[in-house]
């Protein structure tokens, strides 16, 4: 019988592990809940700029990391953002 209370003992003790792990990060998931690559048509949505703000930004500097595949244009979202927060573009 003491052995199986050792044994109840350590499914809680391994139940509380688990749970806790999971807790941690609760607010924090992983994963950003954005795509990975954005279609240009969409990237207007996505940086809250006007479709007439991401067309000049694009032929100003056409260095922004993209991908093209297919013939459409695919700009990879972590990648552009940083790449627009960085000081390369406004150093002109």
């Amino acid at each position: 019988m003491a052995l199986s209370f050792f044994w109840i003992g350590v499914g809680l003790a391994a139940l509380g592990y688990f749970i806790g792990d999971g807790l941690k990060n609760f607010k924090n998931p992983k994963g950003s809940g954005y795509p990975i690559l954005i279609n240009e048509k969409d990237l207007p949505i996505y940086f809250g700029l006007s479709k007439e703000e991401i067309q000049e930004l694009l032929r100003k500097y056409p260095n922004a990391p993209k991908i093209e595949l297919n013939g459409t244009t695919y700009f990879p979202y972590h990648q552009f953002l940083e790449w627009l927060s960085s000081n390369d573009i406004y150093k002109n």
